[in-house]
């Protein structure tokens, strides 16, 4: 017997491999219609189990459900999994009536690819996240007839085999453990084994709870542990892998951890071949594209940055780490001293990842002269300027509250945006995701330097003027890193989830929003109707927001959208 197995009580293990391997061709056999119907009954327990999945997160965190932190627990716990269903449903519902999957009017071929606009995708979209869009990027040489023949794959002549999936849950984000299982099951057609990372297996009663009817019939199996989960990425029963992390993790698991396991990587002789997918963050960046901005473009873009970095404490693998500025323009002090501001005026909170503090420890340690907001003066730390392409900012992920700043030359939009994307893709290590700021005007000014950056920066999810995390929210959207990576070179990951559409070929989503909230939208050329976004760390009303607009995606009706708006023209 191994360690590893030793070490974890395998029977329990075994046990759940064994019912999910005889339940799995049921599930492969179940029509359409019943899938769907199995879906839409997750909504009514989502509603029910929200409260207390807030209450518990936030508890896990350090402080209370009460708390204005606490609207980022309703962001990525209840809302985050029934909007995931949701978008599931739309695409679900369409292939049952006979519909194709997509809008033909929204597939369109662009020089060499062909872009999906998959956001918005309803007229409820529409009005509740007004001028917020996305599209998907596909390989360059794919088609726009390969693309439509393509979509919803599993509904539509090509399923995936008879499996069992091993889902590798994540510590730091609630809803990315169940939108993973939710993957496996409708998008590539595997019964999944789930194991709970223990930073949030408090979590593990109410996603089984909302997965009930799956867990009763045999599809679904939740488990806990640390070690359990070396041993089943080794059962023979697990067909495929997915895990969110790092990229240890992956290593660790392909090629082993023993003194032969660098050896195994150079000659690509891995101890476990399984069909591996991941999401395994990087070192994200916010490039900030020189402009004509106001003084109160200077204090939302801060809020907006501030939120990038902060939200979840900054436990976040697509949390901005390095703020990418013009050296030569005259707004970038203006910016930093906006970002210390909305630092200095936010409640404190404590980290609460692993680990945490021993990573912001190293950043302080490299950089004595950082500056420290917060009440305990560890936990938020701005590196103003950095040097060197070997400072730890720019090598690791610190996974916690630092931000950093990286000044590049160029006198205009178009000098700046071609050292910035240069900086970014051959720098920053990983590829999941990276948000670009730039001005209306300046974008309209300087349109073929800001189009020749979007296609540019490598990235799986590349957000406009919203910060690249909100692709993960969508559930129509594909997440994933930008491709190319490898096992033996594995970066950010590979491969994508959520992906609603199924769509195949995916090289990016790329995702906008107005660059001011409304009213101020339409005097800065992005005309819409969005407030200050409750996702927002400064967001006065969020909370209460986010609390409505789960109630309305798990049951909607026209009342609810009154309350919804009510309190975010609030916020």
């Amino acid at each position: 017997m191994s360690t590893t197995a030793a070490a974890a009580d395998t029977v329990p293990l075994d046990q759940a491999v064994r019912q999910l391997r005889d339940h799995a061709a049921a599930w492969t056999e179940t029509p359409l219609p019943e899938r769907i119907a199995l879906l839409e009954r997750t909504l009514p327990r989502i509603a029910e189990a929200a409260e207390a999945m807030v209450a518990d997160a936030a508890r896990a965190k350090g402080y209370t459900e009460t708390s204005a932190w606490a609207a980022e627990d309703w962001v990525t716990a209840p809302w985050a999994l029934a909007q995931g269903i949701s978008a599931q449903l739309h695409v679900l519902r369409r292939v049952a009536a006979g519909h194709h999957p997509l809008d033909a009017d929204a597939v369109h071929s662009r020089e060499d690819r062909t872009v999906v606009d998959v956001f918005p995708a309803t007229p409820a979209d529409r009005l509740l996240l007004n001028g917020f869009t996305a599209q998907v990027w596909t390989l360059p040489g794919t088609t726009r007839e390969q693309v439509l023949a393509r979509a919803a794959g599993e509904y539509r002549g090509r399923p995936g085999g008879i499996g069992v999936s091993l889902v590798l849950g994540a510590g730091n984000v609630a809803a990315i453990t169940p939108l993973d299982i939710l993957h496996k099951l409708y998008a590539e057609g595997e019964v999944v084994l789930a194991k709970m990372n223990p930073v949030n297996a408090y979590l593990r009663p109410h996603f089984e709870r909302v997965f009930g009817e799956f867990v009763e019939r045999g599809w679904v199996r939740f488990v806990d542990g640390g070690a359990e989960g070396a041993y089943l990425t080794g059962h023979d029963g697990i067909d495929s892998i997915h895990v969110t992390g790092s990229e240890r993790t992956h290593d660790a698991i392909v090629w082993g951890t023993d003194d032969r396991a660098e050896e195994r990587r150079r000659s690509d002789t891995p101890l476990n071949a399984k069909p591996f997918t991941s999401e395994l963050g990087g070192v994200s960046p916010c490039i900030v594209t020189p402009g004509p901005w106001s003084a109160a473009d200077f204090r939302f873009q801060a809020e907006h940055i501030v939120t990038s970095k902060l939200n979840n404490s900054g436990h976040n693998c697509v949390a901005t780490q390095i703020l990418v500025v013009p050296e030569d323009w005259d707004g970038t002090e203006r910016l930093l001293a906006e970002i210390r501001a909305v630092l200095r005026a936010l409640p404190s909170r404590a980290d609460y990842y692993p680990g945490a503090t021993d990573r912001v420890d190293e950043v302080l340690a490299h950089h004595p002269h950082a500056e420290t907001f917060g009440a305990d003066g560890s936990c938020r730390v701005l590196v103003p300027e950095i040097e060197g392409v070997d400072d730890v900012m720019l090598t690791d992920e610190v996974f916690a509250g630092a931000l950093g700043v990286i000044r590049l030359p160029g006198g205009d939009a178009p000098g700046f945006l071609r050292e910035a994307t240069e900086f970014a893709n051959t720098v920053l290590p990983g590829t999941l995701g990276a948000t670009l700021l730039v001005h209306p005007r300046t974008e309209r000014a300087h349109r073929a330097a800001v189009d020749e950056a979007v296609a540019g920066l490598r990235y799986g999810t590349l957000g406009v003027n919203c910060w690249s995390a909100f692709g993960f929210l969508l559930g129509y959207t594909p997440w994933g890193a930008h491709p190319g990576h490898t096992r033996q070179e594995i970066g950010s990951g590979v491969g994508f989830v959520h992906n609603a559409f199924q769509l195949e070929d995916v090289e990016k989503t790329v995702l906008r929003a107005p660059f001011a909230p409304f009213p101020r939208g339409p005097f800065t050329g992005s005309p819409s109707l969005s407030p200050r976004p409750p996702y927002f760390v400064t967001n006065r009303t969020g909370r209460t927001t986010m609390k409505r607009l789960t109630a309305w995606t798990t049951a909607p009706s026209p009342m609810k959208l009154l309350g919804i708006f009510a309190s975010a023209l609030r916020g």
